[in-house]
C-alpha cells in the first residue's frame, strides 16, 4: 500500500514503519494517524511480519508532537472526540498489538510522539533523543494516553513532574527513569533495534501474543491480570508452538515454531 506520510519496509520479517514528515519533524496529523492505523492493520494480517519497528525519518525527530494547527479551534466535544478516536485507532491499537512493537526513538519524541513511543511494547533511543509531554504549556493535558502510560513506566512522581513542568528529558535520564530500555549512538539505532527484533523472532509468536495480553491485563480496570495469565498459560498447552517448543527442548534441538 502507498502512503503519503509514512514509509513501510519489510526486512525479513521485521516491518519498519517510518513516519515520514521531516519538514514537520514528523508531527502527527489526522492523516498520519490514519495511515499508521492502516499500516498496523496490514501488519496484523501479514503472516510474513513478525516484529514491528516504529521510527521517524531523519535524525532530528521520532515525532515532535501533534499538528496543533488541526485542533487549535476545537470545542470541548471535538477535543474529546479527537482523543477518543486517536486512542482507539492508534495508541491503544499499538499497545494491544498482537505482534511485538519496538519504538526506535530518534531525536525528539514530544507530546503525541512520546505517547506513541510509550504505546509500543518497549523503546530504544538514540543518545540525542529528547522526550517530554509539553501539553500543559498549551493549556492542555496529554490526550493520547500520556497521563496513564507515563506513570506506569516512570512512576507517579516523575510523571507528575514531567507533565507539570512541560519540560524535556534526555536519553540518559530516560534510561534512568526506565522510560527506555537501551540508548545507543544515532547511527547504530536501527541496527541495534533489529538485533533485538531478531532475538525476539527466534521465539513463539503465539506465546508472545499471549504474553502481551497477559501483561496488558494488569493495567485494565476491573481485570485480574493473574487470572488472565492463568488462562493464557493454560491455553498455550493446546498450541502447536508448545508441542514444538517442548519437543525441541527435550530433543536438544532448535525450535522451529509453526508461526515463524
Amino acid at each position: 500500500m502507498e502512503f503519503e506520510n509514512i514509509v513501510t519496509e519489510n526486512n525479513e520479517g521485521i516491518l519498519h514503519i517510518i513516519i515520514n514528515r521531516p519538514k514537520k519533524l514528523n508531527a502527527l496529523n489526522k492523516d498520519t494517524i490514519q495511515e499508521l492505523h492502516e499500516a498496523f492493520t496490514d501488519a496484523r494480517e501479514d503472516e510474513e511480519v513478525k516484529v514491528v519497528i516504529l521510527t521517524g525519518s531523519g535524525e532530528k525527530a521520532f515525532v515532535a508532537g501533534a499538528d496543533i494547527s488541526e485542533f487549535a479551534d476545537f470545542s470541548a466535544e471535538e477535543g474529546r472526540e479527537l482523543a477518543a478516536k486517536g486512542q482507539a485507532n492508534l495508541f491503544d491499537f499499538v499497545a494491544n498489538f498482537a505482534k511485538p512493537v519496538i519504538a526506535a526513538v530518534n531525536g525528539f519524541a514530544l507530546g503525541g510522539g512520546l505517547e506513541l513511543a510509550m504505546a509500543a511494547h518497549f523503546r530504544v533511543a538514540s543518545d540525542n533523543a529528547k522526550m517530554g509531554l509539553p501539553e500543559t504549556s498549551l493549556g492542555l493535558i496529554p490526550g493520547y494516553g500520556g497521563t496513564q502510560r507515563l506513570p506506569q513506566l516512570v512512576g507517579k512522581g516523575r510523571a507528575m513532574e514531567m507533565i507539570m513542568t512541560a519540560g524535556m528529558i534526555d536519553a540518559k535520564q530516560a534510561l534512568q527513569y526506565n522510560l527506555v530500555n537501551h540508548v545507543c549512538e544515532p547511527e547504530e539505532l536501527i541496527g541495534f533495534t533489529e538485533k533485538i527484533a531478531q532475538k525476539i523472532m527466534r521465539n513463539s509468536l503465539v506465546a508472545m501474543s499471549a504474553a502481551i495480553r497477559a501483561v496488558n491485563a494488569n493495567y485494565e480496570d476491573g481485570i485480574n491480570g493473574f487470572e488472565v495469565e492463568i488462562s493464557e498459560f493454560g491455553s498455550a498447552f493446546a498450541t502447536e508452538d508448545f508441542k514444538e517448543g517442548t519437543s525441541a527442548f527435550l530433543n536438544k534441538r532448535k525450535a522451529d515454531f509453526p508461526g515463524k
